[in-house]
C-alpha cells in the first residue's frame, strides 16, 4: 500500500514516521509543496523550537487549547507530552524543561529537531518529494488520486497535514470532499498601538501582568513585552488565542486594561504605598521605583498619571495616589490592528472536529483520508502546545492509517 502525507511540516513528518514505524512494509511518501520541509519548526521559539510543555496530566494539558480541548483530551490517551519527551530522548535528542514549563531541546537549536526527523525518515525509508503541490484529491475505488499541476498520482490512503491556512481558499479542496470548514482567523498575534508613546520603551518586559480586553471576559496573564509596534509577550498572546474570534469580529480595534502588578488588588497596593511614604517620604518618586519594572517604564507610568518624577513621596497627596493606583492596576491602551508572524502564524479554524474520529484521525465522511495538525480546528496558546497537538494527531493518524475498516 502507498500512504501519502500531504505537507512536510511538524504534523506531516510525525504522521509519516508513525505510519512507517507501524506499517514498515508499506510505502510512505511526504508531498511538500515547497523546496524545504519543517520550515516552521526551524524558526519556532526564536530558532530554539519549543517542542512541548511539561504537563503530564492529560486533562490539564487539554485546557491550554482554546479550540479542540475535548477532542485532544481523548487523543492524549494515545500520545501526550510525556510521550513526546520520551520519543525524542529515545532518538538521542535530550530535552530541557524551563521554569515556565516550556520544553526545548538541550541544544537550544531547532535544527536538532529537524535533523532528528530527517535522519529518522532516511532510516525508516520515508520518501520525501519536494515542490509537489497537491491541487485536489479524487476518491477512486479502493484509493485516491492526487492531482498536481504536472501529474496524477494514485495512492491507497492519505493523511492531510497542510497546517493552518490564513484564508479559506487554502482549504476549499477539502470542502469539496464534503467536509465542513470552520472559517480560519489568526490566533496568535501581537497588538498594534501605532501612535502610543509606550512604543518608545520597546524591549521593556514586566514578568507578571494581567491584561483584560475591555468590555469582555477575556484575560491574559504572564510576561508582557513592549515592542516597537505595541505589545506582545505571553499575556498578550494568550488574549489573542482565547479571543481570536471575538477580536476578529472587532476588526482588531479594541481597548485593553493592563494590571502591571499582576493580580494585586487596590487595598493591598494602597497599603504598600502608605508604607513607602512612611519609610521613604523624602525621596523623589521618580528615583524610588518600588515595583518589578524598569525605571524607564516606572517614569513613563508616572508621567502618564500626570505625576512629576521630581515630586517627593510625602508630597504626593490623595489625588496623585489615586492616579497612581489607577494607572498601575487599570492602565488603558487602544489597540488598532495586529501583527502576525508570517512564518509562525497559527490559526483558529479548519476542519470541523465533529467529522473526525478522534481514535484514528480518520474522516468520518471519506474513509481512507486522515487529518493531523493545525488543518484541524485545533489551536493552543503559546508555550509548546501547538507542536504537541501536531505530534499527537500525527502519531495517531500514522498509527491507524494502515488498518482496515
Amino acid at each position: 500500500m502507498v500512504f501519502a502525507i500531504i505537507g512536510g511540516g511538524a504534523a506531516g513528518f510525525f504522521a509519516a514516521l508513525s505510519a512507517k514505524k507501524h506499517f514498515p512494509s508499506h510505502q510512505v511518501i511526504i508531498f511538500e509543496k515547497s523546496a524545504k520541509v519543517l520550515s516552521k519548526v526551524k524558526i519556532s521559539g526564536g530558532g530554539r523550537c519549543n517542542v512541548t510543555h511539561d504537563c503530564p496530566d492529560n486533562r490539564l494539558l487539554s485546557t491550554y487549547y482554546p479550540r479542540g480541548e475535548n477532542f485532544l483530551r481523548k487523543a492524549f490517551d494515545q500520545f501526550n507530552a510525556t510521550s513526546t519527551i520520551e520519543w525524542f530522548e529515545q532518538r538521542g535528542v535530550l530535552m530541557k524543561t524551563f521554569p515556565d514549563g516550556c520544553v526545548f531541546p538541550k541544544s537550544n537549536d531547532s535544527q536538532t529537531i529537524i535533523d532528528c526527523f530527517v535522519n529518522e525518515a532516511l532510516k525508516l525509508g520515508v520518501e520525501i518529494r519536494f515542490n509537489q503541490s497537491i491541487q485536489f484529491i479524487e476518491k477512486e475505488n479502493n484509493g485516491f488520486q492526487l492531482n498536481t499541476r504536472e501529474e496524477k498520482i494514485r495512492v491507497d490512503k492519505v493523511i492531510v497535514t497542510i497546517g493552518g491556512q490564513p484564508k479559506r481558499s487554502g482549504l476549499e479542496w477539502i470542502e469539496k470532499l464534503g467536509h465542513t470548514l470552520i472559517e480560519p482567523v489568526p490566533s496568535l498575534f501581537t497588538f498594534n498601538m501605532p501612535t502610543n508613546p509606550i512604543r518608545d520603551l520597546m524591549g521593556n518586559v514586566v514578568e507578571n501582568t494581567m491584561v483584560k480586553v475591555e468590555g469582555t471576559k477575556l484575560i491574559g496573564k504572564g510576561p508582557l513585552l513592549v515592542t516597537h509596534w505595541g505589545m506582545s509577550g505571553p499575556a498578550i498572546l494568550q488574549l489573542s488565542a482565547w479571543g481570536a474570534r471575538v477580536l476578529s469580529e472587532k476588526n482588531y480595534h479594541f481597548a485593553i486594561l493592563v494590571n502591571w502588578l499582576d493580580t494585586k488588588k487596590e487595598d493591598t497596593l494602597r497599603g504598600e504605598l502608605e508604607a513607602i511614604i512612611l519609610s521613604h517620604g523624602a525621596k523623589m518618586v521618580g528615583n524610588l521605583n518600588p515595583f518589578p519594572m524598569t525605571s524607564r517604564l516606572w517614569n513613563f507610568l508616572l508621567l502618564k498619571s500626570e505625576i512629576q518624577p521630581e515630586i517627593r513621596w510625602k508630597d504626593l497627596g490623595k489625588k496623585n495616589i489615586n492616579k497612581m493606583v489607577n494607572t498601575l492596576l487599570n492602565d488603558r491602551y487602544e489597540v488598532s490592528g495586529k501583527t502576525t508572524f508570517k512564518e509562525e502564524f497559527v490559526t483558529a479554524g479548519g476542519i470541523a472536529l465533529a467529522e473526525i474520529d478522534v481514535k484514528s484521525m480518520q474522516s468520518k465522511l471519506v474513509p481512507g483520508i486522515f487529518f493531523a495538525g493545525e488543518v484541524l480546528d485545533i489551536d493552543g496558546i503559546t508555550g509548546g502546545f501547538n507542536f504537541q497537538s501536531a505530534w499527537t494527531t500525527g502519531f495517531v493518524a500514522g498509527k491507524n492509517v494502515g488498518l482496515e475498516g
